[in-house]
């Protein structure tokens, strides 16, 4: 068997579920002890076992330790250098992107948050942007009680009294603060003087906030005076945008400020929405205090746009929250949906087969529409106005969050139990992390194609067969082969295409004739198409991926693929090879997948 490469190298387009995750191989309890280790053990500038501890022992103890430690500081070496070298690709990934990460109020009120809020300081060091918004509902409810006052509510929404009011500016001041203490420890004196730097003091992590969030009231509502309950109107894009560029970490609080300046309590989902929308985040991360699980009780690690819509559906009686979301976007499936981004402009989703029929929004400056041209001041649609009944309802409201915004073009939505310690580095740098992720564009028009595809993928293989890339093959071949070609679609065109001809006795596939239109080049979707093509191997309870090539070897390396020799592909495929063009022969082990990720269609 080949030997093949341990250190794969991906496109950063699709650096989640779909990719090589950062530990693939290592055993959870590894990687665990690795980030626990990068996030503080290097205090002591030590990977081993303190001296103090070593201290204690007698001399025969002295002795067998001394070798056990030694074999354990040699292996946590090792795994030190092996899961940074892993790591590469995933700081060149995130560094400089924006996320967006709300947490719930149960997370603010727990002892997990530290630890959370370490790992952000990690994150935020490694070159990304962060803005977090806390929620606030369970600290403002305990306060009202310990006040003699009682907490109000209509349907999803708090009657935001004088006492509500008071108790809504004490929770968020009392949350900020503790949040900018928790990241501002500076890194460790004595790690960072080994390497010469003699400084007395180091900076913790900066962070900002301020009157970012502009509301107006939500004033009476079928005879109900919501008092200063307010909805989101405007985020300051500039103004956060600037604060994360002088390397700030941004708080923003879900009390907003209206043109009469007039203090408004606002729903923490809905400010966390309509903030990643405005800024057009990579990704939007809702903490929670629990997991998505399927109605047996598993987590669901993974749900497509139309999967979360479904599921929304599904449970909206549970839910007024889901309800809503069902009543905003339209009582039709998925397929009669749109879109509008977050400045307003408008975005089809023809790819998908949605049309522009609804297209729920949020306008900066305006707020959220419900579409039907009615905002939310008269229709009261809010994402995630049932936080106080969130883990009772499975999450719904971080759920309809989830597709409200993937709906507005944020890609990445990740609804993560805050109880699992390192949940962040762990979803974020691990193959098929430990949360629930929701994405609206993942394999966007990758789908098996179809006997109307055949002059579409002829016509993109046809430069390449001319200019002597790929082997000639007529439309009859095609035909016969089409079982197993893949085809990404945009617009009614076919814009790329391979083929994955499985060899189930061998349990290996065989890559071949990936095409990409030259106006896509450069887009990822050679990456996408054999990324769907390793899922789908695996699917098929393949191992191994091969393919022959004669110009394009240094794509598929640097994919992972490391060059074998003949006796590596499989007998029936040998006989087949036209041994006048020289090719070479490269192999691939597939990591097993657990990613939860479902594709369509089956080979026959």
């Amino acid at each position: 068997m080949a030997v093949l490469n341990s250190t794969p190298i991906v496109s950063a387009h699709l650096m989640d579920r779909t990719d090589l995750r950062l530990g693939s191989t290592l055993r959870a309890k590894e990687r665990e002890s690795f980030w626990s280790k990068l996030r503080c053990g290097s205090c002591n500038g030590d990977w081993g076992v303190s001296g103090a501890a070593a201290a204690t022992t007698n001399v025969a103890e002295e002795h067998y330790d001394s070798d056990t430690n030694n074999n354990s500081s040699e292996k946590d070496e090792k795994l030190f250098v092996k899961i940074m070298r892993e790591a590469q690709p995933y700081f060149e990934a995130h560094r400089r992107s924006t996320f967006v990460l709300v947490f719930s109020a149960d997370i603010d009120d727990s002892p997990f948050l530290p630890t959370i809020l370490e790992d952000i300081s990690l994150l935020h060091g490694l070159g990304i942007k962060f803005v977090l918004v806390p929620g606030t509902h369970v600290q403002i409810d305990k306060l009202l009680i310990e006040r003699g006052r009682e907490a109000k509510y209509v349907g999803r929404y708090r009657i935001t009294d004088s006492d509500s009011l008071q108790a809504a500016i004490d929770a968020a001041g009392r949350i900020r603060i503790m949040i900018e203490a928790k990241l501002s420890p500076g890194p460790s004196l004595s790690a960072i003087r080994r390497h010469g730097d003699n400084s007395r003091f180091h900076d913790g992590v900066s962070v900002a906030s301020g009157n970012f969030l502009a509301a107006k009231r939500r004033g009476v509502v079928e005879g109900t005076d919501y008092a200063s309950t307010g909805e989101v109107k405007k985020i300051d894009v500039s103004r956060i945008r600037e604060r994360l560029d002088q390397d700030c970490i941004v708080i923003l609080s879900n009390l907003g400020y209206s043109s009469s300046g007039e203090v408004l309590n606002c729903n923490t989902y809905e400010v966390a929405t309509a903030c990643a929308l405005a800024l057009g985040a990579e990704k939007l991360i809702c903490i929670i205090n629990g997991p998505i699980l399927d109605d047996c009780g598993h987590l669901i690690r993974f749900l497509t746009l139309q999967d979360a819509d479904m599921l929304i559906r599904e449970r909206a009686k549970q839910s007024e929250t889901a309800a809503n979301y069902v009543k905003a976007v339209g009582q039709d499936d998925l397929t009669g949906l749109g879109y509008n981004v977050s400045h307003g402009t408008s975005r089809s989703l023809n790819e998908n087969g949605f049309s522009h029929k609804y297209s729920a929004t949020f306008q900066n400056g305006v707020g959220f529409d419900n579409g039907n041209g009615l905002w939310s001041s008269e229709q009261g649609f809010a994402i995630g106005g049932q936080e106080r009944l969130s883990r009772l309802n499975g999450y719904l409201s971080e759920l309809a969050a989830a597709a409200f915004v993937c709906r507005g073009g944020v890609q990445r939505v990740h609804l993560l139990d805050g109880k699992i310690g390192g949940v962040l580095l762990k979803e974020l740098f691990q193959r098929d992390g430990v949360g629930t992720m929701v994405a609206s564009d993942l394999y966007e028009g990758t789908r098996m194609a179809r006997k109307t595809d055949i002059p579409g993928i002829k016509q993109l293989i046809q430069p390449l067969e001319e200019s002597g890339i790929l082997i000639r093959r007529t439309e009859e071949e095609i035909l016969e082969a089409l079982d197993s070609l893949i085809v990404v679609e945009r617009e009614g065109q076919i814009i790329a295409s391979a083929a994955l001809f499985p060899f189930f006795k061998e349990k290996c596939g065989e890559v071949a004739a990936i095409a990409v239109s030259p106006d896509c080049r450069g887009q990822g979707q050679g990456d996408k198409l054999l990324d769907y093509i390793e899922k789908k191997a695996s699917s098929l309870g393949l191992e191994i991926l091969f393919l022959l090539t004669t110009r394009t070897a240094d794509w598929f390396v640097r994919r992972g693929f490391s060059e074998c020799s003949i006796e590596h592909i499989p007998q029936e495929r040998r006989k087949k090879i036209n041994l006048s063009r020289r090719s070479k022969y490269y192999m691939k082990k597939l990591l097993p997948d657990r990613s939860g990720i479902r594709l369509d269609g089956a080979f026959t």
